[in-house]
């Protein structure tokens, strides 16, 4: 009978060949996982809320931008005023 030290010397002897054997099982795994619908789905519903959030971002981007340029115009509008205010003076 074979005892489990002698299996273990054994995979340890071949060690490479396991990784080897390893990695395309992992490779096989994967694809089956990646191409099924559930990770499909799960996918598109991830890049369709990205999508979403990115249109956010931009929107409010642009208001901020709007709002500030408006803060500058408002600024330069007050300089100019004080700035013919002094020179009534």
């Amino acid at each position: 009978m074979v005892t489990r030290n002698e299996i273990l010397k054994k995979c340890v002897e071949h060690k490479h060949a396991l990784i080897f054997a390893a990695g395309i099982a992992t490779a096989i795994v994967g694809k089956k996982v990646l191409e099924s619908k559930t990770v499909k789905d799960a996918a598109t519903q991830g890049m369709a809320s990205v999508m979403a959030v990115r249109k956010d971002a931009e929107e409010t981007f642009q208001d901020m931008r709007e709002n500030a340029e408006e803060i500058v115009i408002d600024a330069h509008e007050e300089n100019k005023k004080e700035i013919y205010v002094e020179a009534k003076e």
